[in-house]
């Protein structure tokens, strides 16, 4: 027997919350927003405080960059600048002047002795002259011969040749005419031919000897060829004169000043060979800074410039000096040349051999533009920098430089006064924000 079963549709609910079925709980069973809240943060207590980290990192950062770097700054000013050339030496007094001779030669005389006082110019030593005489009389011989061409030039060659111009300058005149006669004839038919050809010859001859002629009158002129090798060769005569009239006075050794002979090692008879020290004498005058200074600062030094000194005994007593002396020679080993100083006014503490250190003025510079040297970038190339702020950036400025003092350079042009600059030392690249802050 089939059972059926009616299954009616109950009708859905309006609110679906109606399913869930309501209970009342007690007010003592909620928790409370507080508790809650403690619990999720306790939950979550690590990823709040990366958070927090991050969020004040941010602020740090973003203030960083809106303030810009702290950097050390220089500012560009007016003022003075001396640029001076430092080297070290010792205090010579003047007592002790080296005497040798410049040539190879037989010492001859010595009209002095030592403990004698000299004079300035007076004869020291006298060379074997002989060789020097002969040199003096063949320099004379090429003097004389090269003026004797330039006589010849103006009193027998150039009237020669205006004279033989003369006579080509006639001679082709006539033969012209010979030339226009002979050719008249010719057009009549009273010559032949070859009458005119000879004609012809003639004329031809006459012009190469008159332009022959003119050249020769040229040569022998003073824009000519012959004359000017012959003013070449009476100057070249004279110089070698000059030059062996030089060495002639090599062979007399004098005194360069005045002082005592304290000192010799030569006596009549002995070779005295160039370069060997042969006398020793004490000049009377100031005392000298003896100094050697590179060479690369040769340009810079001229005789007269002003000194500082000081001896490293006594570093805060500095006196005045003058540059009097620069050797010509250069000393290979060292690079370096020998300067020496005079000081007028020395010291009582200075003595002999003392070592002294010198700043020398080589250059100054009044009321000029002045930064420090180490503000500026690549100094030694052809276009130098230096890093400037300017409305709260790095700017990559190129400038001018002038004169360069021991700590500051002059700066002639690129920046102007009271511009703040970067030193080279920082690590500030152009572009970035900076905050300026005083060095």
């Amino acid at each position: 027997m089939d059972t059926v079963i009616n299954i009616a549709t109950a009708p859905a609910p309006a609110d679906l919350g109606a399913l869930v079925p309501t209970v009342d709980r007690a007010p003592h069973a909620r928790p409370s927003a507080a508790s809650g809240a403690l619990a999720w943060v306790r939950t979550h207590k690590a990823w709040l405080v990366a958070g927090c980290v991050v969020i004040v990192a941010a602020i740090w950062f973003g203030m960083r960059l809106l303030a810009g770097t702290p950097v050390a700054i220089d500012s560009v000013r007016r003022g003075n600048l001396v640029e001076t050339v430092v080297a070290s030496g010792h205090v010579e007094t003047p007592y002790r002047v080296e005497i040798a001779s410049q040539i190879t030669g037989t010492v001859t005389a010595i009209p002095v002795r030592e403990g004698q006082s000299v004079t300035q110019g007076q004869l020291l030593i006298a060379l074997d002259p002989h060789e020097l005489d002969a040199a003096v009389v063949q320099a004379e011989g090429g003097v004389a011969q090269a003026q004797a061409h330039m006589r010849q030039l103006k009193e027998l060659t150039l009237p020669s040749a205006r004279d033989n111009r003369k006579a080509a300058q006639a001679n082709l005149l006539i033969a012209q005419k010979s030339f226009d006669r002979a050719s008249a004839l010719v057009t009549k038919g009273f010559e032949t031919r070859a009458f005119l050809d000879d004609a012809q010859k003639t004329l031809d001859v006459a012009r190469a000897l008159a332009r022959t002629a003119e050249s020769q009158v040229y040569t022998a002129s003073p824009a000519g060829s012959d004359y000017v090798t012959g003013q070449t060769e009476l100057a070249q005569a004279i110089a070698n004169l000059a030059t062996a009239r030089s060495r002639r006075e090599y062979a007399n050794i004098r005194a360069p000043r005045d002082g005592t002979l304290i000192s010799r090692s030569v006596e009549r008879g002995t070779v005295a060979d160039a370069g060997k020290v042969l006398m020793v004498l004490a000049p009377g005058g100031v005392t000298q800074l003896v100094l050697q200074i590179d060479e690369r600062n040769i340009g810079k030094i001229a005789l007269g410039q002003p000194a500082l000194a000081s001896a490293d005994a006594y570093p805060a007593q500095r006196f005045d000096a003058t540059v009097a002396y620069i050797n010509p020679g250069i000393d290979i080993a060292r690079a370096s040349i020998q300067m020496k100083l005079d000081v007028a006014k020395p010291p009582a503490y200075l003595r002999q051999d003392m070592t002294v250190s010198v700043d020398i003025e080589v250059a100054r510079r009044n009321d000029v533009l002045v930064a420090p040297i180490a503000d500026v970038r690549d100094a030694l190339a052809p276009q130098p920098w230096v890093m400037v702020v300017r409305g709260g950036r790095a700017v990559h400025q190129p400038v001018k430089l002038g004169l360069e003092g021991t700590s500051q350079t002059q700066i002639v042009s690129g920046v102007g006064a009271g511009e703040q600059l970067i030193p080279a030392s920082s690590n500030i690249v152009a572009g970035a924000r900076v905050r300026p802050t005083t060095s």
